[in-house]
């Protein structure tokens, strides 16, 4: 057990096949070592062993928060979902913003591990340190937004107040690769295919009503003084200070303009480095204003909700009646967010605010990653473009794109293949050329021509294309912790893992990654030794989120994945296949071998692969299919 501060010392273990709980303690030097969240998921999953099927029962999928979650910490309401993802094969996690993390505090647990597979539908009911399983079976094959409603009027507890709902919608029962989890404000933990684990194990949802059992600071002193540092550090910051103009006001869409005067935003499926040069290239009318924070404020914007502890509320909640094939449709959703705007928007080739916002929506109703779906989407036009595909499928036609959203969370049609994401779409049409994945998951909304830094940053994540393992346009263009020059590939090895790292820890914590726009280290060290009493140093800390992310490389190396999985989409890089950018960006690639050679040798790694020195180096002593600790490197679990 841990008597460390922030942590209740309770994760529930859910054998689904046989319909029974088991709960235990969290092990004191797992929780010092792996802090919690992301980083004690990691270590979770990495016990079943790297070489489960995903949508297996044997899968583990572990809903995990963190010592400071639902604390007073600033932005503390997030919570990971970490299992072995069914689109990448690698070990993922997933992040969802709201109250469901510090619900699930207040409720009792730091975890909630599921593993084997219901007979029937089943929800889980939290509440008050106890899980039940409950029938679920009127609840298949509906839509997330019903089942949410339905189940409000199911459970005696105050929705909104203290009731959270995360469930799937048919995209992830019929294990849509890219399935995503939903919760009651709409937020998702969409990458990696959380959802479709859900569904495998036919888990609809996990209910949590909430307590008031919230931690309190092991050492109220020092965690006052990094809890006052950290909010003068957010009201001082450009990007996260309350009504000033970044985040608060435009929300994470404040991005779509800068990134488009950059030439930093793939269009076309990447063929152009930003609408611009779309719009002058083929002579239409294109514009990624459009779809911009600003335009939605000014013309769809209805209310800023917040997550838990939260002072910026970047959530911008829209309302549109967009007509589509004759009939209104009329939609609110929170939230519009930058990813999914540009996967649905400028890659697609479609800058129709009202249709987008009606497209997240339907994503989230049936529970697939927006981001995925988008780029999903892109990758149909071009290949139907190029005579690949025989379906007519249209760039920026939203009528069309609806439907075939639909048609990939029901598994229908051509759908039905787009839901196994871009490999292996690539792999049945012999269309690598058209994939935008690394290994298996497609880049967000930043041009490695015209980032350097976000090249580097997709190749080496370790869950796929991924721009939150470590957010180099925080320098890149925030010029967070200091300005670099975002077409500079030197340095980008180094900076990309420095990032790495220091998200892992908030991850871990779990903590929302915009405190990092305004917050470092000595904010996080202060807080954190102030709500779990231990006396961390910044080096300490710092190893810490290093740990994290060489486990996690440490699987993948298990599972298959090396060096040779460190790639990019051709089009990105100079030679045959390569697409140079345009406009500012005009000419460039990215050079990603000489910026491997440089994150290699920073990360101490061999090729990709960690070696048994990093791993000793780090502590680093769990084996597949084990656990962690003793001689061996094995433990047997205790009773609680």
């Amino acid at each position: 057990m841990t008597e460390l501060g922030g942590f209740q010392d309770r994760v529930a273990r859910v054998d689904l096949g046989e319909g029974s709980v088991a709960y235990e303690s969290i092990d004191d030097e797992d929780a010092r070592k792996y802090i919690g969240a992301r980083g004690l998921g990691v270590k979770y999953v990495f016990e079943q062993g790297p070489d489960v099927d995903p949508l297996g029962p044997d899968n583990l999928l572990a809903f995990m928060n963190g010592p400071l979650s639902g604390t007073q910490v600033t932005m503390s309401g997030r919570i990971a979902v970490v299992t072995k993802s069914p689109l990448t094969g690698t070990v993922t996690d997933s992040h969802q913003g709201g109250w469901s993390g510090a619900r699930l505090k207040w409720a009792g647990f730091d975890g909630l591990l599921f593993e084997g597979r219901a007979d029937e539908p089943v929800y889980a009911y939290v509440e008050d340190g106890e899980v039940e399983l409950r029938d679920a079976s009127h609840l298949w094959g509906k839509g997330f937004h019903e089942v949410r409603d339905t189940i409000e009027e199911e459970v005696d507890g105050s929705y909104g107040r203290t009731l959270s709902i995360m469930g799937i919608g048919p995209g992830g029962e019929n294990e849509v690769r890219f399935g995503s989890i939903i919760n009651e404000d709409d937020r998702a933990a969409g990458r990696g295919g959380t959802g479709g684990v859900m569904g495998s194990k036919n888990l609809k949802a996990v209910v949590i009503n909430s307590g008031t059992r919230m931690p309190q600071p092991a050492d109220q002193e020092t965690f006052k003084k990094g809890h006052q540092q950290a909010m003068r550090a957010i009201q001082e910051s450009d990007v996260t200070a309350p009504n000033e103009g970044g985040l608060s006001v435009y929300g994470t869409n404040v991005l779509m303009n800068i990134t488009e005067e950059m030439d930093g935003l793939p269009t076309g499926n990447a063929r152009y480095t930003s609408t611009g040069s779309a719009a002058e290239d083929r002579g239409i009318d294109f514009d990624a204003e459009r779809v911009s924070g600003e335009n939605v404020r000014e013309n769809i914007l209805v209310d800023e909700p917040t997550c838990h502890s939260c002072p910026v509320a970047c959530k911008k909640e829209v309302e549109v009646t967009y007509r589509h094939k004759g009939e209104d449709m009329n939609v609110r959703m929170e939230s519009f967010e930058y990813e999914p705007a540009f996967s649905l928007g400028p890659n697609s080739m479609n800058d129709d605010s009202a249709a987008i916002a009606v497209m997240i929506d339907l994503c989230n109703d049936l529970s697939i990653d927006a981001i995925e779906t988008g780029n999903m989407l892109a990758m149909a036009m071009e290949m139907s473009e190029e005579g690949v595909l025989e379906e007519d499928v249209d760039w920026g036609d939203t009528e069309t794109m609806i439907e075939m959203i639909k048609q990939i969370g029901h598994r229908e049609g051509l759908g039905d293949t787009l839901a196994e994401g871009a490999d292996r779409v690539a792999e049945e049409y012999d269309a690598h050329e058209h994939s935008l994945a690394v290994k298996g998951q497609t880049i967000p909304a930043y041009d490695p021509r015209c980032m350097k830094g976000m090249g580097i940053g997709y190749a080496t994540s370790n869950r796929g294309a991924c721009h939150l393992r470590g957010y180099t346009p925080a320098a890149e263009i925030l010029g967070i912790p200091e300005k670099v020059d975002p077409y500079e590939w030197e340095g980008k090895g180094e900076l990309t893992a420095a990032f790495q790292d220091l998200h892992a820890i908030s991850d871990s914590f779990d903590i929302c990654k915009f405190n990092a726009f305004a917050e470092g280290i000595e904010e996080y060290v202060l807080q954190y030794n102030g709500m779990t009493g231990r006396d961390v140093s910044e080096e300490e800390l710092l190893e810490a989120g290093e740990r994290v992310y060489n486990v996690e490389r440490y699987y993948n190396n298990l599972a298959g994945f090396d060096g040779s999985d460190d790639s990019l989409p051709a089009r990105f890089l100079e030679g045959e296949d390569g697409i140079a950018g345009q406009g500012a960006s005009e000419g460039e690639f990215c050079e990603l071998e000489e910026m491997k050679t440089e994150y290699y040798d920073h990360r101490g790694w061999v090729d990709g692969v960690v070696p048994d020195e990093k791993l000793e180096e780090l502590g680093i002593e769990i084996g597949p299919g084990t656990g962690v600790g003793g001689e061996d490197g094995t433990t047997v679990a205790g009773d609680d």
